[in-house]
């Protein structure tokens, strides 16, 4: 059973660990039972209603995989909260490059860190939310769903937690080796969402929609799409393109 350091309140999970590095031993998870003030990708707020979600971050000292091998470690981050979301619901994907959809609402989210010094990661910290109880969202997310929603079923969050920090904390276990790497981004890969060799929309930072199938993810996360219109193979780094998902009503 994993070790998990439960606050009754903090601003974010990530912070907390953050200041708190030297203190913990790598493979410490905390969890919150209110966050008060969780963050996203790209700057955005992550809302999660007290006591009803997984709202957990990891600590990773000295990870055994290279800067440029990094995309690693959010590739196991992600295939950890399928594997957990799997013990309850079929269909769960991976939506590049790292949030968690069912069908195509968002269920789960996360917000890997890393701390460099001599070319090297010191450490990372990977924050993970994942919508269970919660069934009224505000943010304004598109498309948020829990497991509630799906299942109409509720869950206790001790178990829940056991659970996922039981997932997340294998992902201390990279050793760097090119066989485990390749291994892991073929598992990555297969629960990758929209890779089914089907055109669907994306949207450039400009606004400019196109029509495009995704061709390949490489080891280093950078995604690379297959345009429609000309055949043409062009690549992507995170913020450098999106997909372009519509609205869905679930209650």
């Amino acid at each position: 059973m994993p070790k998990i350091i439960l606050l009754q309140e903090t601003s974010s999970t990530n912070d907390f660990l953050k200041r708190m590095v030297p203190t913990f031993e790598s493979g410490t998870l905390i969890s919150a039972y209110n966050q008060t003030a969780g963050r996203g990708q790209k700057g955005n707020i992550w809302e999660a209603d007290p006591g009803k979600n997984v709202t957990m971050s990891l600590l990773i000292k000295k990870p055994r995989v290279g800067v440029k091998e990094q995309f690693a470690i959010s590739e196991a981050v992600s295939l950890a909260i399928v594997d957990a979301l799997e013990k309850y619901v079929e269909g769960v994907k991976i939506k590049w490059p790292n949030d968690i959809y069912y069908n195509d609402c968002k269920i789960g989210g996360i917000l890997i860190e890393h701390s460099l010094a001599d070319g090297a990661i010191d450490y990372t910290i990977a924050g993970v939310g994942v919508n269970i109880n919660q069934q009224i969202f505000t943010s304004g997310v598109r498309n948020p769903v829990s497991l509630k929603i799906i299942t109409g079923k509720d869950y206790d969050m001790n178990i829940i937690n056991e659970v996922f920090g039981e997932k997340l904390e294998k992902c201390c276990d990279l050793d760097g080796s090119q066989e485990q790497l390749e291994t892991l981004h073929r598992q990555y890969l297969k629960r990758l969402y929209r890779f089914d060799g089907k055109p669907y929309q994306f949207v450039s930072p400009q606004g400019k929609q196109f029509d495009a199938v995704i061709h390949d993810v490489s080891l280093d996360g950078t995604l690379t799409l297959r345009h429609t219109d000309d055949d043409s193979l062009h690549s992507y780094r995170f913020k450098e393109v999106g997909f372009v998902i519509n609205k869905i009503r679930l209650l």
